[in-house]
């Protein structure tokens, strides 16, 4: 059911005081990738909402990319998870042992596993009004109705009024209109031939979408012992860097 019109007015008007007021403010923390961190001027904006698209078949970097993302945006707090039963059949169960391999503590990750994407959607503003959480992840497959323009405006109006993170994963979905600051499109790439180090996967990250500044595209390498991205050191090529998480159901 779409809000009546007097609530879809009161929505944008507030979204758009929250935005021009805590727009040129923001508190951004840095990827480490310096020319990502350039166009997002400074790094990723605390208290919006963000958007990731996996390319089909790259759905495990999508996931880690969001996980990483999350972990930048939680130095000192935990980060909460909320994703569909649906998306743990298809693609596999987050698992504690790729949260080390990228060099995050698995109980700094909070867990919630609800049924439909509606419940997922009010959990999520739920969880945003507590500034005691540094990100909130919403992993949401395919294109549900209820995932339509206002609805991404009530996460991020939540995000800009708490300062929490707002990350929407989306997993073999369409892009459509929202209210997310940045929308990011990824896939997975090989590493180099001769590494030695399976903890740095390399992620083909494309900004296509950044309401503040420049967009673009980079090959963005996690390091985990440092919990950032940087610039990859060699080109990628070769066998590719196993999922940081467990992708038997896929």
């Amino acid at each position: 059911m779409k809000p009546a019109v007097g609530t879809r007015a009161k929505i944008l008007a507030s979204l758009a005081k929250a935005g021009f007021e805590t727009a040129a403010k923001r508190e951004r923390i840095p990827l480490g990738h310096r020319a990502a961190d350039a166009c997002l001027k400074g790094g990723l904006g605390l208290g919006a909402l963000h958007e990731i698209f996996a390319s089909s078949g790259h759905e495990a970097a999508g996931s880690v990319f969001a996980a990483a993302l999350a972990f930048r945006a939680s130095p000192k707090r935990h980060f909460l998870w909320i994703r569909q039963d649906c998306a743990a059949r298809a693609f596999g169960e987050l698992a504690a042992a790729g949260l080390l391999e990228l060099g995050i503590t698995p109980a700094r990750m909070l867990l919630v596993r609800l049924t439909h994407a509606a419940d997922v959607l009010r959990a999520a503003n739920d969880a945003l009004s507590s500034a005691a959480l540094g990100a909130v992840v919403m992993e949401i497959p395919n294109t549900p109705k209820v995932l339509e323009l206002v609805a991404s405006k009530r996460l991020a109006l939540a995000a800009a009024r708490s300062g929490v993170a707002a990350i929407l994963l989306r997993l073999q979905a369409t892009p459509e209109p929202s209210a997310a600051e940045t929308r990011w499109q990824v896939r997975g790439l090989h590493s180099p031939i001769n590494a030695e180090n399976w903890g740095l996967p390399l992620i083909e990250a494309e900004l296509v979408r950044n309401r503040y500044g420049c967009t673009g595209r980079w090959v963005m390498e996690w390091k985990s012992d440092e919990g950032c991205f940087r610039e990859p050191h060699a080109a990628p090529s070769g066998a590719l860097v196993s999922a940081a998480f467990d992708r038997s159901a896929a």
